[in-house]
């Protein structure tokens, strides 16, 4: 479990991390969201003890990263896929870690295995393709089997082979019952991977919870209906004071009306319905909503607006 309290980190005048509180608990793989420049790389690195924190802290299972007698078997982390010293090769680099943490060298072999990497496991880090490099830090983050893992950007340089297999492996990771955190620009494939988040905009907690409160809270729910009655539908609809978003020859698009209300006066009316279902907010219109106010460089963007309307060079 991770436990974030109070945590505020400033660099000057500039708040990065502001009173950011959260927990990451087990058994689910959580997604960490926000815009640039939200803070979620210097949360990450005040929980690996990267970064001190100004104010508040944050404890893994309990404890301080910076109590853990060898880190490396509580908490795995892939923060920069490409930190590996270039002229050493995989399995040296693998072999250096292990035995900073106490690890035995047997792990190294099984967690290059376990990442697709045997085959290149002699060959320098240096000439590793990013998607490579992303494989190596995976398996830097495994090698002490830990119960937390810490993942950031971690399907960079990945192919849609490895898109989809770093996704399964974290949910497998996860539902081994261990704490899955994962920072990811790619809203998409969050939506598919991570059943919690944490959503932060200009250092500040937005949200946490599930990714489908988070859909339907934020987003707009419609109904979407097929039908070859559509003027009639629409009438009775109207009617009863229900918003039609769209209209097209054989379907409607509805707004706040559930599918059970529009079917029950399609029934008493007896119209035929080829379609009803109900239409969710995909998680980026959710976070685009959520987020407009946090987002860093809007003012800037005004103000540049600004400028050149009125003729002034930038």
């Amino acid at each position: 479990m991770i436990e974030a309290r109070g945590l505020t980190k400033r660099y000057g005048q500039k708040v990065a991390v502001d009173d950011l509180s959260f927990t990451v608990k087990p058994g689910h793989v959580t997604g960490f969201l926000g815009p640039n420049g939200a803070g979620k790389s210097t949360t990450m690195r005040m929980m690996l003890g990267l970064d001190n924190p100004t104010a508040g802290e944050v404890r893994i299972n309990g404890k301080r990263y910076s109590e853990l007698k060898n880190p490396l078997r509580t908490v795995g982390a892939l923060l920069d896929a490409k930190w590996v010293h270039p002229n050493r090769s995989a399995r040296a680099h693998l072999r250096w870690m292990a035995r900073s943490n106490g690890i035995g060298m047997q792990r190294v072999d099984e967690v290059l295995e376990q990442v697709g990497l045997t085959e290149v496991a002699r060959r320098r880090a240096g000439g590793f393709s990013l998607g490579m490099s992303q494989r190596l830090g995976i398996a830097t983050a495994l090698l002490g089997d830990p119960e937390v893992l810490l993942f950031d950007e971690p399907v960079n340089g990945l192919d849609p082979e490895g898109i989809h297999w770093i996704r399964r492996f974290m949910q497998g990771l996860a539902a081994e019952g261990r704490t899955v955190f994962v920072s990811s620009h790619l809203l998409s494939e969050m939506a598919l991977t991570a059943e919690e988040l944490v959503v932060i905009g200009r250092g500040k907690l937005i949200a946490q919870c599930s990714t489908a409160e988070f859909v339907d809270n934020a987003g707009s729910s419609s109904v979407l209906v097929r039908s070859p009655e559509v003027p009639q539908l629409q009438r009775l609809l109207e009617e009863q004071e229900i918003t039609i978003r769209s209209t097209a020859d054989d379907r409607l698009v509805v707004d706040g009306a559930t599918t059970e209300q529009i079917g029950e006066i399609a029934a008493q009316h007896r119209i035929v319905l080829h379609e009803l279902s109900a239409q969710r907010g995909s998680l980026e219109d959710a976070f685009m909503q959520m987020t407009s106010d946090a987002v860093e460089y809007q003012t800037a963007l005004g103000e540049a607006t600004e400028l050149t309307a009125q003729g002034v060079a930038r």
